[in-house]
This record gives structure tokens, sequence and C-alpha cells, in this order.
């Protein structure tokens, strides 16, 4: 197609470090072209929202994203040769396994109850405690959890949860949060590829089905063996985003702390309102700003030329404040999803698309459930909140409540409530 000759564009590199979230958005709003045209480290970007352009960006004839992902990104958050990094065939061989594991209802169920006994077995000593940091204990509890179920033996379990925060806490920051996140996802690759090897050659047992085990033993579409780096990428690509929902743990206190109608809400045994809680801290609170790919040929969207070769964004934290979409936007509510469940392109915090085939996060649906199962409990909990700084600045990425939000004087739910908790999950 004939490319329209446009004015050089401004490189907003400095802009985004500057206003995070905040960047598309505000830059959707001062224009009427259906896309938003900038330069991003010295390339040419083209940014699109909505159910129709996340069906745009994910279809394989129009956007790749194994060559899109910044260096500085796999070096931290994903890891080099991770499923991330592929398209086609490659893609949906190495995609089938993470499916597999992180999809099942078994699967879903076996991650909930692992996490929801390392939670009810972590609780009780909040009560001794001064005050506990939500965002902190819960990425330890997440670590416990997932990795029990995993089949992956701890050791210094505090450490591999600080450096699975670490991995995500540094992907989009310059400076030391970067190193620090580059150092975690070095000292995590060596330590689950001697497991991968020690695995292998028989010191070490992988429990039958468990998540070490199908990764240990999987063969990639030429037929090989995951190497022990790459096996231990894709092994961190299992666990991290399930340590990530520390995120919206954190978020869900916040949310609590600012509406005591929700908190009542969710101390009843409803669990379609647990499961829409789950979704509106998804949509309201920020998690990724945008995802990224590469426009594979000269395209074309609403009438908008994107060049072969240009950045093609899609802005998820837009797209999920959007009040073409959503009523009210930027008021938390969950009952919106009691009256309307998520449609799949347009509910779109951890990315869009078919999970199965595509780059969306398979772990989507352990997200959910666990949140589903760890809101209530927290809603059961009876605590203070101190006097702290709960802002939730837009241009940190990836954002977090400031304090990590500190709670004090906790009192643990009774037996009986925690028999109906269980119960609750169990349906």
């Amino acid at each position: 197609m004939t490319q329209r000759r446009r004015p050089p564009l401004a490189d907003s590199s400095l802009a985004l470090l500057a206003e995070g979230y905040a960047w598309l958005p505000d830059r959707r709003r001062r224009t009427t072209s259906p896309v938003v045209r900038t330069r991003l480290m010295g390339q040419h970007a083209v940014a699109l929202h909505g159910p129709e352009a996340v069906r745009f960006f994910y279809d394989e004839r129009h956007v790749e994203r194994g060559t899109a992902l910044p260096g500085p990104v796999l070096s931290t958050l994903f890891g080099h040769g991770a499923v991330h990094t592929l398209d086609g065939h490659p893609h949906r061989a190495r995609k089938g396994m993470f499916v597999s594991l992180l999809t099942a209802p078994e699967a879903v169920a076996g991650v909930v109850e692992a996490v929801a006994a390392a939670w009810d077995e972590a609780v009780p000593s909040w009560s001794g405690r001064p005050s506990v940091v939500l965002f902190d204990e819960a990425a330890r509890i997440l670590t416990h959890g997932v990795c029990r179920w995993a089949g992956i033996p701890l050791g210094d379990a505090d450490q591999v949860a600080r450096d699975l925060v670490a991995m995500v806490d540094g992907f989009a920051a310059p400076g030391p949060r970067h190193w620090r996140a580059r150092r975690a996802r070095a000292r995590s690759e060596a330590w689950l590829g001697r497991l991968v090897e020690d695995v292998r050659d028989g010191t070490v047992t992988a429990p039958a089905g468990s998540a070490l085990d199908v990764v240990v033993r999987h063969r990639d579409g030429d037929g090989r063996f995951l190497d022990p780096r790459t096996a231990a990428v894709e092994l961190l690509n299992v666990i991290r985003p399930t340590v990530a929902v520390c995120w919206f743990v954190a978020y869900a206190g916040h949310a609590l702390h600012r509406g005591p109608g929700i908190r009542e809400q969710l101390r009843e045994d409803d669990a379609a309102y647990a499961v829409a809680f789950a979704h509106e801290l998804r949509r309201f609170y920020p998690f990724a700003p945008f995802l990224g790919g590469r426009a594979v040929t000269d395209l074309e969207w609403r009438g908008e030329p994107i060049p072969s070769g240009a950045m093609v964004l899609l802005d998820l934290y837009g797209q999920n404040h959007d009040p073409g979409l959503w009523a009210d936007p930027y008021t938390f509510d969950p009952r919106r999803f009691l009256e309307r469940p998520p449609q799949r392109d347009e509910l779109v915090p951890q990315g869009g698309g078919d999970r199965a085939t595509g780059h969306r996060c398979p772990g989507e649906d352990i997200t959910v459930a666990l949140l589903r199962a760890l809101g209530p409990r927290l809603a059961q909990l009876e605590y203070a909140v101190p006097d702290q700084d709960l802002s939730i600045p837009l241009s940190r990425v990836p954002a977090r409540v400031r304090s990590g939000f500190v709670i004090e004087a906790v009192r643990v739910p009774t037996s009986a409530q925690r028999a109906r908790q269980a119960q609750r999950m169990a349906g």
C-alpha cells in the first residue's frame, strides 16, 4: 500500500518513563485518529486499543511478538529463549506445555489449594507481630504455595520470593531496580538449571505430573529436550506470574480499606461476588501498561497505515479504563461483573487473544482463582491500618501501593470461619 508522508515524530521514550501508565491514554485523548503515532527508542511506534485492536494485534499475520521484546525485558522478566520470544509453530509447541500445566481445572485447583494452605499456615503468626507488610507476606506465601504445587524444593524461600518479585519489579525500570532484577534472574536461572540437571541424572526426583516433571521432560517442536538454562527460564515463567499476584493482594487490601462495604460483601459466602472482586481488581488497578509487537508487513488499521517493521503497541491500561467500555471506569465496583461477565478481548490486564494459541497469559485462570480465594480470606481478618503512604504512583512501572499496605493488630478468623472459606473454595 502507498504510505502517506508524515512529519517526523518526536521520540517519547523519556515521556514514557516520566508518565508511566498515563502516557498512552493521555496521548489517545489528544488525538481524533484511531491510532497514536510516536517514536520509542528511536523506532516508529503505532498504538492501538479496543477489542477489535486486540484481535488485530494477536493475529500473527499482522504482528509478531518474538522480535519485539527489548533485551532488558528478556534479561529480567521473561528470560532469553522463553516462550514469549517464539512465534508460529515453535511458539504453539512450547505454549502447549504451559496450557496443559496452567489451565486444566485440576491444575488451577491444585495451585489454589497449595497457596491457600500456605496462607492459612502463615497468617496466625501475624497476630504476634507489631505490623505486617501485606505485599511482602503475600509474596512469601505465594512462593511457598506455587513451589509446593510445582514440585520445586525450596532452600532459602525468602530469597527465592525476593528474587521472583525483583524480576517483575525491575523489568521496566532504569537504575538499581533493573540491575537488582538482572541479578535475581541470574541467581534463579542458576538454581533451577542445577535442579533440572539433578532431576535428569536421578539425584532429585520430580513428583510425577508436577510442573518440574513436565518441564524437564518437555520436547520442543524440533523433538529435543530443553537445555537446562531454557528449562530453568520456563520454570520461572510457571512460578513467577503466580508470585506476582502479590501485587493484586496488596491492591485488595487497598480496595477493602477504601470501600468498607466491599469488605462486608466479601465476608459473605458469595463465590460470584468473590470472582467479580477478582476481575475488578485486575481491571481497576495498574499492572501491565501496554504490550508491544512488530508489524510483519505493511498493514492498515481503520484506514491508518502501519509500515512493516513498526512497533505496534496495545494499550492495556487505557482499555481497562475506557469509558466507552466501562461505566465510571475510575470507580472500583465489583458489581459490574455480576451484571455482565468479562468478555475475552475487553478485559485485558494480562493481555488478550486466545490463550491456547496466542500470547495471552495461560496463568490468567490461576490469577483469578487465587484472588477469589485470598480476597475473602483477607476480608475475614480483623486488623488496623496505621497511617502510611497508600498512594499508587502511575509513573512507576510496575505500579504498587507505595507502603506495601501495612497492617497491625491482626486477629485471625475462627476455625468455623475458615471452614466456611474452605467450603466456598470447594464450591
